[in-house]
């Protein structure tokens, strides 16, 4: 499908594309691109890449650019790249926020050779090491501004996630960080905060850990995902995070007002309305 594809940060996502490419063989040639040394080194070991070079270097000689890093970054890397861009090559980006980069990206002129896309797939897990192969079937991938990009890269880009095994679904950039801030990163922010509460908590109680089941580490399992990727998401995405999150606060409130006042009533209701969230998730 490609002869030449550069993978711009061969971490957990980008790592696990490189997988699925040669797996799928999609192209020819799968360059890295890293900042880190020693991660490109490694994702070169791994066969997730068959070279690693310089960005500029890269870039010239690919189809197609795939942008895999934490999102603060891709927000000056992305304009690096539209600027280096012939008119036959395609940008994408696996970002879990999207309205900042669309944002910064409108004017420029090689904007519809951008494709502006989420895979929705992560584990808590980062670098080369922690790419999976097969990692994006069954999953979905979420498009957004399709209308921006230019009409033969969009189809180039919807059949190449179609080939990994996803669905499509489209959003315009704000939905699209709404949504995510319900989904995915108030988990986030939930685990992260109930690990630190144990481990306040452990320093009374050194059997705590001893006692953690299978709830406890389902629960706290996001927990171990990268600070360096999760603190520019929770950033970019700060007002719709806050949203959520205040909500979330007054549902705890409503589960510690119904203990305090050893109303059992109402602590029935709020676990069977919760319930109703099987709905959703079967």
């Amino acid at each position: 499908m490609f002869n030449t594809v550069t993978i711009v940060g061969v971490g957990l996502i980008g790592g696990s594309f490189g997988l699925a490419l040669k797996d799928l063989r999609l192209a020819s040639k799968v360059i890295g691109v890293s900042r880190s040394g020693s991660t490109a080194q490694k994702a070169l070991q791994l066969g997730i890449v068959d070279e690693v070079m310089g960005l500029e270097e890269a870039v010239r000689q690919s189809d197609l650019i795939y942008v895999a890093i934490p999102v603060d970054v891709t927000l000056p890397v992305m304009h690096t790249i539209l600027d280096m861009i012939r008119p036959d090559q395609i940008v994408v980006d696996a970002g879990s926020t999207k309205q900042a980069l669309c944002t910064s990206v409108a004017d420029h002129p090689n904007r519809a050779r951008f494709v502006a896309t989420h895979p929705m797939w992560g584990t808590e897990y980062s670098g080369p090491e922690a790419a999976v192969h097969d990692a994006f079937r069954g999953r979905t991938c979420v498009i957004c501004e399709a209308e921006k990009s230019d009409p033969q890269a969009l189809a180039t880009i919807k059949k190449m996630y179609t080939d990994l095994g996803m669905s499509l679904v489209y959003m315009e950039a704000e939905g699209h960080d709404v949504h995510a801030a319900y989904v995915s990163h108030i988990s986030h922010i939930t685990s992260f905060a109930l690990a630190n509460t144990v481990l306040e908590k452990e320093r009374e109680e050194d059997a705590i850990f001893e006692l953690a089941g299978g709830g406890f580490e389902s629960t706290v399992r996001l927990a171990k995902s990268s600070p360096a990727m999760w603190g520019p998401i929770f950033m970019q995405n700060r007002e719709n995070v806050l949203d959520v999150l205040n909500e979330h606060i007054a549902q705890l409130r409503k589960f510690k007002s119904s203990l305090e006042k050893e109303n059992y009533a109402f602590l029935m209701e709020l676990m069977d309305n919760a319930n109703k969230i099987r709905r959703i998730l079967k």
